[in-house]
């Protein structure tokens, strides 16, 4: 049986992004993962049924590191001699995209899931340019997790038209449609959730899932909601994620009003998201960057409606009008105007909520996106 391995910087991505497809893919190949060592890397081993190896990377440039792991990769690759790499997330892409090319891998696959570059400036958006391109130099496929997202790869011009491909729709892994169901959450503990958060029948409840950083909007979703707020009590939102302040801290005017504002609700991160997108109105997803968001297709599945940026990823899952609406990134005037259109108006939460399980189920399924990409593993002699 060919061996493929498949990378990612850290296991939590192995674990949460590609979950059940590395299962699927082993019955028809050996499939081998590598990330980060940690507990998160043995549950990978344990849910997905595949062999781990652990090989530590950073999500910074810290050169002595990067240099470790290149050789460790390197090392897995000539011992193991996979048919196909392939590589997710940008450090992992970049060193193993190298390694793979070093040690003869005839298959060398990277999946963009989404460019921090596109948010720098100056020398520091050269240099991550130049890395950029080196990760496609290595590389025989690209694969961009949207249509948006390949657009603007050919426009940077990190790379030529010919070496892209988006599997399907769009997404790294499509959505588990039967997991991502208000019908298999109980009753019981929604009303146990609401009773903690203090969430009465008349409340219009506003949900941020992702990690709760700058570029994620979050000075932009909390300085528009404080303000609706002061004039419409019965308004709620619960941030779900953690911070990451080494890397892209929040204001701190943003910590404080969070602090400050008894209707906002930090939860941190949770290990099922399900429970606090049923007891929610809408979603409110103000990202500056994305790849194709899953918490766009997770709780668009769960049938609310979902206010997102007119950026790649979120504007082809969300249709403005249709399943959600559609608002400027960085403008958190525009975000307030969207919120409050749909707090004053019940029936068009309800029109929206009605179109957006069906456009999941129908284009982002992740059967759908196994099969297509099972199709292009088999093609690669």
């Amino acid at each position: 049986m060919k061996k493929i391995i498949r990378i990612t910087t850290v296991p939590v991505s192995l674990g949460t992004l590609l979950k059940g497809q590395l299962k699927f893919m082993s019955n028809h190949y050996e499939i081998i993962g590598i990330s980060s060592e940690g507990e998160a890397l043995n549950k990978v081993n344990r849910n997905e049924g595949i062999k781990t190896v652990p090989v530590n990377m950073t999500r910074t440039i810290t050169p002595f590191k990067d240099l470790k792991a290149l050789f460790q990769l390197y090392r897995v690759f000539k011992k193991e001699r996979p048919h196909i790499v392939h590589t997710h997330t940008p450090k992992a892409g970049t060193l193993g995209m190298l390694a793979a090319r070093l040690a003869g891998v005839p298959h060398r696959i990277h999946t963009i899931a989404g460019m921090p570059l596109l948010e720098a400036t100056g020398f520091k958006r050269k240099i991550l340019n130049v890395v950029e391109k080196l990760t496609y130099s290595g590389a025989t496929l690209i694969l961009p997790n949207s249509f948006a997202m390949q657009d603007i790869i050919i426009k940077e011009k990190f790379c030529k038209e010919k070496k892209l491909r988006v599997i399907g729709n769009g997404s790294s892994n499509g959505i588990d449609t039967d997991h991502y169901d208000i019908k298999k959450v109980s009753i019981e503990s929604t009303n146990t959730l609401k009773q903690h958060l203090n969430i009465n029948p008349e409340d219009v409840v506003f949900l941020f899932i992702g990690r709760v950083v700058k570029d994620k909007g979050i000075n932009e979703l909390v300085e528009a909601f404080d303000s609706i707020s002061k004039s419409h009590s019965n308004t709620k939102l619960i941030i779900v994620g953690g911070y990451e302040k080494e890397l892209d801290p929040i204001d701190a005017s943003t910590e404080a009003l969070i602090e400050k504002n008894e209707n906002i609700h930090e939860i941190g991160q949770v290990e099922d998201i399900r429970p606090y997108v049923v007891i929610s109105d809408v979603l409110a997803f103000p990202s500056y960057r994305e790849g194709f968001p899953n918490v766009v297709l997770q709780a668009s599945c769960m049938e609310i409606p979902c206010i997102v940026t007119d950026i790649n990823g979120c504007n082809e899952i969300i249709s403005n009008n249709f399943n959600g609406l559609i608002i400027p990134p960085k403008d958190s005037i525009a975000l307030k105007k969207a919120m409050i259109t749909l707090y004053s108006n019940p029936n068009k939460i309800k029109e929206l909520a009605e179109n957006a399980r069906p456009n999941i189920v129908n284009k982002y399924k992740r059967e759908l996106i196994w099969k297509e990409l099972l199709e292009l593993y088999n093609n690669l002699n």
